[in-house]
């Protein structure tokens, strides 16, 4: 097993790219390895690592297909449904509360809060 090679932060060679800098060019790094790494050093605690890719090897970034939108659009539906009271809440639900903000705190009035 090889070793990957180790550059400082801000000193990688071109040729190289992080998945966030790929993805900025409309590349994914299709599969290959990791090709190196960057190290950049911190005080008390380990250094903060981050993996480079080949930008050579790199691959165009797949198109959304009609069924892949479909499927974004159920899961981002899934996160805003309160699992309480199963109404679109029109925002995704807080994972701290669980449930939709009138179902974690309810009125002690009765009322919902609507005029």
């Amino acid at each position: 097993m090889s070793t990957l090679p180790v550059f400082r932060w801000r000193l990688a060679p071109d040729g190289y790219a992080t998945r966030r800098q790929l993805r900025a060019r409309n590349l994914r790094p299709g599969g290959q390895d990791v090709a190196a790494q960057l190290e950049r050093p911190r005080r008390r605690r380990g250094p903060l690592v981050a993996y480079l890719y080949r930008i050579d090897l790199a691959k165009p970034v797949r198109p959304m297909t009609p069924a892949r939108w479909a499927a974004l659009d159920r899961a981002n539906a899934a996160r805003r449904t309160c699992p309480h009271c199963r109404r679109d809440a029109g925002y995704v639900i807080p994972t701290s509360l669980g449930t939709c903000v009138p179902c974690a705190y309810p009125d002690p009035d009765g009322s919902e809060g609507n005029t």
